[in-house]
């Protein structure tokens, strides 16, 4: 079973992260920078690939990655994030233990946790995926490209609609059948030294994209989508009333054609 690392960077110009990543397997590395130019090379014995192009969009990066990978299991990464010691043996010996599994997300660790800490295995279904980002999930890439599965090009950092591709892939995932568990196991650390690329606050925009989120997750749902979203939210989070953060979704959803 060969685990292979699927990263999202900007700017590099060497190839300094995959020791500072703490790289221990096959890796590709998307590069979006201001140069064209593919490099295959040796990384501490393993396959290392940088894909360095002139365009931005974290979808079209991850896809440019998800297409030209080999291995039998790929993990999404960005580039802030530290890989602990032995990951592809945690990683693997989850995916034995779960022989059914197409996903499983795992722990990251944060200094300041924002992120939702898993305590317990569990199944992962369409009704509680959404707390799951790209960056803590390794998939079987046989069943993701069986399935003709890839990440969304209209949302995500660097396009028009601000976020929700990592959302976008795994309800694709789910809607085809794919089984995803959750384990409390943690891969890798968060290094917290990069500011978001999207996320200004939450203001209009972003609640008008959540709503256009929600509608292309689920034409049927996703007016349920906000209104949870909204509930759960906005008194702690959104610092704003769930009836002012649902009617702002609803609006952007209205404007998804």
């Amino acid at each position: 079973m060969r685990v292979q690392v699927l990263v999202a960077a900007m700017n590099q110009y060497n190839h300094s992260l995959l020791e500072k990543m703490h790289i221990q397997s096959d890796v590709i590395v998307g590069n979006q920078c201001d140069f064209n130019g593919i490099e295959h090379f040796e990384y501490k014995g393993y396959s290392a690939t940088y894909l360095n192009f002139e365009e931005r969009g974290v979808g079209l990066n991850r896809n440019n990655t998800l297409m030209r990978a080999t291995g039998d299991i790929c993990l999404f990464a960005d580039d802030d994030m530290v890989y602990v010691e032995n990951y592809p043996e945690l990683i693997e010996k989850a995916f034995l233990d779960y022989p059914d599994a197409d996903i499983i997300a795992f722990n990251l660790v944060e200094k300041i946790p924002t992120r939702y800490i898993i305590k317990k295995a569990k199944r992962i279904r369409f009704y509680n995926f959404l707390t799951y980002g790209t960056a803590r999930i390794a998939v079987r890439l046989s069943k993701v490209r069986e399935n003709g599965i890839s990440f969304n090009l209209c949302f995500g950092g660097g396009t028009e609609h601000c976020h929700g591709e990592d959302n976008i892939f795994i309800a694709d995932c789910l809607k085809r059948g794919l089984k995803m568990y959750a384990v409390p196991v943690s891969i890798a650390n968060l290094t917290e030294e990069r500011e978001s690329t999207w996320n200004s606050g939450y203001n209009r925009e972003y609640f008008f994209d959540q709503g256009v989120l929600y509608k292309t997750i689920s034409k049927k749902l996703w007016r349920l989508l906000c209104l949870q979203d909204a509930v759960r939210h906005a008194k702690k989070e959104y610092k704003t009333s769930w009836k002012n953060a649902y009617t702002l979704m609803i609006k952007g959803g209205k404007g998804l054609k």
